[in-house]
């Protein structure tokens, strides 16, 4: 099946996805089912295959995660937490917004990042909600927060843990090589939504002394319930700590867990799956579909050839377009199945390095290019479509090029430090 048609397929909904004139969701099912129709992607491979159709992994790590955060909610602690936020802040919006990203940024790299804004984004609409101010600004920060976080260990974004499995790169591996630089942009990132949000930023003094004098503690609904739904959080992300150790997929450990937050909350299992953003998963497997389809036509082959070819031996310059094309592709392909992709392509350019170093280094450019590249657009990373989801099921719309207007800005500036800490560290 020609490769054009495919490039088409996807280029059509990606623009539909794009300008919103059309239900992400049915864009997706659409052109999935196109590419099932027309042959581009055969349908036994799209939900058979591990490498050329729908990331099952992925999909049930979300949906355990979503059942998990669900059952938690129940007990108010996301009450709690938004009142404790805008009373450490006073209400000061610059300052609120830095104390939910240092939160985001520093579960990030122990939970995974779609985790942890599954757990934050409640909080921060709550506290929005409490102030009477836009959620959006705050939300579209913590998913930049989550994205740069994330990049510092094995386990606080996916697309790390193919990066790891692939290359045999351990947990301190990544904490060595990931988290210096993940800190210092960081750092910048705190520094810079001073600036890049300040339109947004409106203080309501009247409602703040109105938070002030709530008492968090009288958010927690169920003490006893929210101490066995802690436990089972902490095995949980405890499973997902000792990956390496258990070699128990990350997916599994999400539906346990989601199995034993049922049983220990007693819940209506109908009520629980309510909480599931069942939209956001149907659109994933779509966005995994349409990925495939560029991959089994050979277009995403193509281009891995195609760079190898223009790097040559120069492995600075293939760090470099690794890191960039990492940023740029992945922006559009969502991270996650771009590395899977990918994967393959930087493997073989490791193998013809001159020493182990040199292809080490090109495994680090590939995962800061497609971790930070995760903020690219609005549907460049997992935890930026769970946010968007989860922010339209509350009222505070996020629309695509509302997120992508920071986001892509964000990206071009974390990558270019990413370049100057490879150059300085690699080469």
């Amino acid at each position: 099946m020609s490769p054009l048609l495919a490039i088409g397929v996807f280029a059509v909904a990606f623009f539909f996805i794009a300008t919103e004139k059309a239900d992400k969701v049915k864009v997706v099912l659409i052109a999935s089912g196109v590419m099932a129709l027309v042959g581009i992607v055969p349908g036994s491979e799209v939900f058979f295959s591990e490498h050329e159709g729908i990331d099952w992994n992925v999909i049930f790590l979300l949906f355990g995660m979503m059942v998990i955060v669900g059952v938690v909610k129940q007990t108010g602690v996301f009450d709690y937490l938004g009142i404790w936020a805008a009373k450490r802040s006073r209400g000061k919006p610059y300052r609120l917004m830095v104390l939910l990203m240092a939160i985001t940024a520093i579960a990030s790299p122990f939970l995974d990042n779609v985790t942890t804004i599954m757990l934050v984004a409640p909080v921060t609409i709550v506290v929005c909600n409490r102030l009477r101010i836009p959620a959006q600004p705050y939300l579209i920060a913590e998913i930049l927060a989550s994205n740069i976080g994330g990049a510092a260990t094995l386990i606080g974004d996916p697309p790390n843990i193919i990066i790891g499995s692939r290359a045999g790169l351990s947990f301190n591996d990544f904490l060595v090589h990931m988290a210096p630089i993940t800190i210092v942009v960081f750092v910048f990132f705190v520094l810079f939504t001073r600036v890049l949000f300040r339109k947004s930023f409106r203080y309501n003094p009247e409602h703040v002394e109105s938070v002030m004098a709530l008492q968090e503690r009288r958010a927690i609904t169920d003490t006893r319930l929210l101490v066995r739904c802690l436990v089972v959080l902490a095995v949980v992300v405890l499973g997902f700590g000792l990956h390496s150790v258990l070699h128990v997929e990350p997916a599994v450990v999400a539906l346990l867990g989601a199995g034993a937050m049922v049983l220990v909350s007693k819940m209506d299992v109908g009520e629980v799956l309510r909480e599931v953003e069942w939209p956001t998963l149907v659109f994933f497997m779509g966005l995994f579909v349409m990925v495939s389809g560029l991959l089994h036509t050979g277009v995403i082959g193509a281009i891995g050839e195609w760079s190898i070819d223009a790097v040559g031996d120069d492995y600075f310059l293939a760090a470099t377009a690794l890191l960039f094309g990492s940023g740029v592709l992945g922006a559009f392909f969502d991270n996650i199945p771009y590395v899977a992709t990918m994967a393959p392509v930087v493997e073989g350019l490791v193998a013809e390095a001159p020493d182990p170093e040199t292809g080490e280094s090109l495994w680090w450019a590939f995962a800061l290019g497609a971790d930070f590249g995760g903020n690219g657009t609005a549907v460049a990373a997992s935890a930026n479509v769970v946010a968007i989801g989860i922010a339209a099921r509350a009222g505070h719309r996020i629309s695509f090029w509302q997120f992508t207007k920071y986001g892509a800005l964000v990206t071009a500036l974390t990558i270019l430090m990413a370049w100057g800490y490879v150059w300085l560290r690699y080469f």
